[in-house]
């Protein structure tokens, strides 16, 4: 009987061994070194992230190279010998405190908003009727600019992650101190990427941290497939500029290379700046020029386009007059092609292929914007 008892605990033993006991298993101990991979995401257009998948169901989220998250099942333990660099973050994540404001689109679009708890804007600046309605019913808060949060609601909405825009960069200190309260802060680099589809493929890493990668990957796989019509290589030669003027008189415009460049020369137009020398290695997109620096390098292009984003929308051809009078002498102006972007733009992070199609249309409208009948989402005309 001895003998019996022996053999089966031994038998049990290894069982318990080829099962994964102590070995990356969901509800048992694991070491980091043992466990094994399984893949990595893949990725066609994004490069500012990595995930890489191991055994046990965890997942290591890489951002610019640097940034590391070990992403944990529920059930499972943090691995034994995980390296101190590597921050972690319990599935489900809850009480979730987004300041990148960029990433809200990604929630709406999974239908994960109920994981939002906190964000720092405020609802007047949304253009989501659903985070307007979520922040009314306070079933989402306010905690105060990303500079300045409320810590005490932090903590006592049990915040499980908090996501940070680069701004985070210029007060470290608000990062050190959510990191010290034991909130795991990610700061997203969507902005970064220069491919327009590449900032759409974030919404994988979204679908990864709400339990959704199906849903993420069938929406880029749908809205990339919207493009192919678009995306012909043609060229119609005409020049796009895309500006707004600010409060002090100067021209905000984009860098060459930029994405929204990008998207203008995926739609078959050309930049209207892209010989534009820009000097230092400044990571901003934007740069203010001079008004007749910008009228010497746009005076001849033919679409303009202006941004609403910072300093407001723009209705009518005076209103842009009103911001100098050099406007009247631009051909776009004379030829009434004249276009101003919707405050939702910028916002909907997964909308670049629409804005896309959207640059389509206008770059091959042979009208002029007032008579066009272009039905557009993110673009109206200037009249």
């Amino acid at each position: 009987m001895n003998k019996r008892m022996s053999l089966l605990g031994l038998l049990l033993i290894l069982m318990c061994l080829t099962a994964g006991c102590g070995g990356g298993g969901a509800g048992a101990e694991a070491s980091w070194d043992s466990l094994k991979s399984t893949g990595k995401m893949e990725l066609s257009n994004a490069s500012q992230f990595e995930v890489e998948y191991f055994e046990g169901g965890y997942s290591l989220i890489t951002i610019a190279g640097e940034d590391r998250f070990l992403l944990v099942p529920e059930d499972a333990e943090v691995p034994e010998g995980l390296d101190e660099k590597i921050t972690v973050i319990r599935k489900p994540v809850e009480g979730l405190y987004l300041a990148a404001s960029s990433a809200m689109d990604f929630y709406r679009q999974l239908d994960c908003l109920d994981q939002v708890k906190m964000t720092s804007t405020q609802s007047s600046d949304w253009s989501f009727p659903e985070v307007v309605q979520a922040l009314e019913d306070e079933d989402m808060l306010y905690v105060g600019k990303y500079s300045a949060p409320d810590y005490e609601t932090i903590v006592d909405e049990n915040c499980g992650l908090a996501i940070e825009s680069t701004m985070i960069y210029h007060s470290p200190e608000i990062k050190e101190k959510l990191e010290k309260m034991g909130v795991p802060v990610m700061v997203e680099r969507s902005s970064y990427e220069t491919d327009p589809l590449g900032r759409m493929e974030w919404i994988k890493l979204y679908g990864l941290l709400c339990d959704k990668e199906e849903e993420a990957e069938k929406f880029f796989q749908e809205q990339t497939q919207q493009l192919e019509e678009v995306l012909t290589g043609e060229q119609t030669g005409k020049k796009v500029a895309f500006f707004y003027v600010s409060s002090a008189g100067y021209v905000n415009v984009r860098k060459p290379g930029d994405y929204i460049t990008k998207m203008i020369d995926m739609a078959g137009g050309t930049y209207a700046l892209s010989d534009m020398a820009v000097e230092g290695d400044s990571a901003m997109s934007t740069l203010n020029m001079q008004m007749e620096d910008f009228y010497a390098s746009a005076h001849d292009a033919d679409i303009l386009i202006y941004n609403s984003t910072i300093e407001g929308n723009l209705e009518s051809l005076d209103q842009l007059y009103q911001k100098n009078k050099l406007f009247q002498e631009f051909k776009a102006v004379k030829e009434g092609n004249v276009w101003c972007t919707g405050s939702n733009m910028f916002q909907e992070t997964t909308g670049a292929a629409q804005m896309i199609k959207d640059l389509y249309s206008v770059i091959h409208n042979d009208k002029n914007a007032a008579d066009s009948g272009l039905e557009l989402t993110f673009l109206h005309p200037v009249k």
